[in-house]
């Protein structure tokens, strides 16, 4: 968290609330490997990234809750003792979304004054809503001295996406950015929720994110519909595998087995969601031996699987992953995120880094007359309280 982020919305809060706020901050996320696994209970690798939301607030003795969006000069107030309004379309149904399920499992009814800003590129696949989600659900049940479950936040905040956004996301972005560990990328099974840290042991490499500054219009629409695909799948291989709950359970063997009872695009939904657990397990062991090369060439792996089989990719996005494979001293690239736009993730060199943005800017812009946002970020902590 930067001190200047802190230091200006501190002076945004006096300005508007008068008094002296806490501050909180929650932080988005890139997923390394295993897209698209989280609703099906199975395996991914993400890490929490040193961008975040920060929200000073401060508690009021009423139920009223006025918040203050800083970066986009916009303002929304709601009683917790009255109705909730769900799905407007815009920033507020992710912070009253929050605040509310917070509210319905906790019980609580004093209010705040909030004001929020953020430095997680919005739509760029980061993760930008779970880290208004956490930290706004962080700041009331801290103003309202609750104690901070994390597990109980996360789902919380998912709650708020699926009831208040209307998106069925898993539980991955939540849960990292509450559960975020420097240097730690999170092998996390969405199935019974354990977390291994695994060191991003990266030498002399660095990763790199590049925005596509696109998101398509179909993206919710279009998650929810692969969502639906993949239980489709679920719900005819139980007839041959009664044993199994989610596609976690199933094997290429099994699907290979059963293809023939599988729509063509249910099949290949399935197939990624399998191939990509795998991968997601393989590329964890890689890092942990610092096996940089290995490591990479599954998350190629991994895009064009997210590409020809899951159908959410775009051009925008193949642009910059083949981009970036042509690029010496890259080892990996895939995109980050539902899809349909956003980033992409690349693991590479850093003496390669500044050729890297050249190349990745030239052809993107030859291409799309667009120059798109490379950073490089680093592993960083959860949410939680920070001093002044």
């Amino acid at each position: 968290m930067e001190d200047a982020q802190v230091t200006k919305t501190a002076d945004i809060f006096r300005q508007r609330f008068d008094g002296e706020p806490r501050f909180f901050r929650a932080p988005g996320r890139v997923n390394l490997i295993g897209e698209h696994t989280d609703y099906n209970d199975g395996f991914v690798l993400p890490f929490a990234i040193d961008r975040a939301t920060l929200v000073a607030a401060r508690v009021r003795d009423d139920s009223t809750v006025n918040v203050f969006a800083a970066d986009i000069d916009e303002t929304h107030a709601f009683d917790l003792k009255g109705p909730a309004v769900k799905r407007r379309g815009n920033w507020v149904d992710y912070v009253e979304g929050a605040i509310r399920c917070v509210q319905e499992r906790e019980g609580i009814y004093r209010g705040a004054e909030m004001v929020i800003s953020s430095t997680v590129p919005i739509g760029g696949g980061l993760s930008s809503s779970a880290a208004l989600e956490v930290s706004t659900g962080f700041a009331i049940l801290s103003l309202n001295e609750r104690a901070i479950d994390g597990k109980e936040l996360a789902f919380a905040s998912q709650k708020a996406e699926h009831e208040f956004v209307g998106i069925r996301s898993g539980i991955m972005d939540q849960f990292t950015s509450v559960f975020g560990k420097r240097g730690n990328a999170l092998l996390l099974d969405c199935r019974s929720l354990e977390i291994k840290y695994i060191p991003l042991a990266l030498g002399d490499a660095v990763i790199a994110v590049c925005d596509t500054k696109v998101k398509h219009e179909l993206a919710s629409s279009e998650y929810n519909n692969r969502r639906a695909e993949c239980e489709r799948g679920v719900a005819i291989l139980k007839e041959y595998l009664p044993n199994m709950t989610a596609l976690r359970d199933v094997t290429l063997d099994d699907l290979s087995k059963y293809r023939a009872h599988l729509p063509e695009n249910v099949y290949r939904r399935c197939k990624h969601v399998v191939t990509e657990n795998e991968r997601t397990l393989q590329a964890a062991e890689y890092l942990t031996r610092s096996d940089l090369q290995k490591a990479g060439e599954l998350m190629y792996r991994s895009h064009y699987s997210l590409r020809d089989d899951y159908e959410v990719s775009s051009p925008e996005l193949d642009c910059l992953v083949d981009a970036a494979s042509k690029v010496e001293g890259v080892y990996g690239a895939r995109m980050t995120g539902g899809g349909f736009g956003g980033c992409t993730v690349n693991l590479l060199e850093r003496r390669s880094l500044e050729y890297f943005r050249t190349r990745i800017t030239n052809e993107y812009y030859q291409a799309f007359r667009i120059e798109p946002d490379i950073h490089v970020l680093q592993a960083a902590n959860g949410a939680s309280e920070i001093a002044p």
